[in-house]
């Protein structure tokens, strides 16, 4: 920690972690138009507590907009690279509170064209082990659209327990949305 109270991950700096056939990077301006194709997927942009995005200059601005966050220690979010190296999701931690509470809330999105191949369980084993080795949280939390089954069959697969509904938790241009919290404690292991 520094001196104005601040715990401070990586200095601001987002760490490369590697897995079998996924790794994840710091994404960068060169993915805007990848990460632009994912998010606005009919698919994908239902389940995105995010602003709609109009095109792949939008996406760079929001790329940049996270890489501050990241750097203030807001936020930590990765593009996924597949085995050709090719951008096909991003995952991270969309926020977290170390002091007293030690929990964090990830989100994450794969293209539909890397689906259920395990490229999303591979990166987010690698984003919990360094939430609960690097960052020290304890407690990591998803917050999942009661439709969004894929999602869902993922993370409890991964040891997630779901702890109840939070209604019209998030307003989107839909309307107000439900949401359903999970967790995974520090104690519990990622199921393998």
């Amino acid at each position: 920690m520094k001196g104005d109270g601040k715990m401070y991950i990586c200095g601001g700096v987002i760490p490369e972690l590697t897995g079998r056939r996924v790794r994840l990077r710091a994404m960068a301006a060169g993915d805007a138009g990848a990460l632009f194709g994912i998010w606005c997927h009919p698919q994908v942009a239902p389940w995105l507590d995010a602003p709609f995005l109009s095109s792949a200059e939008e996406a760079g601005a929001l790329i940049a907009l996270l890489a501050q966050m990241a750097r203030e220690e807001e936020s930590i979010r990765w593009s996924i690279l597949g085995p050709e190296a090719e951008v096909i999701g991003s995952c991270g931690y969309n926020h977290w509170q170390l002091e007293g509470a030690y929990r964090g809330e990830i989100g994450f999105e794969l293209s539909p064209a890397a689906m259920g191949q395990g490229y999303m369980r591979e990166a987010l084993e690698l984003m919990l082990e360094f939430g609960f080795g690097s960052m020290g949280l304890n407690r990591i939390e998803a917050l999942c659209h009661p439709d969004n089954i894929r999602a869902e069959q993922l993370i409890t697969r991964l040891g997630f327990r779901q702890e109840g509904l939070l209604r019209q938790y998030r307003h989107t241009a839909s309307g107000y949305q439900d949401v359903r919290m999970y967790s995974l404690l520090q104690g519990e292991k990622v199921r393998g």
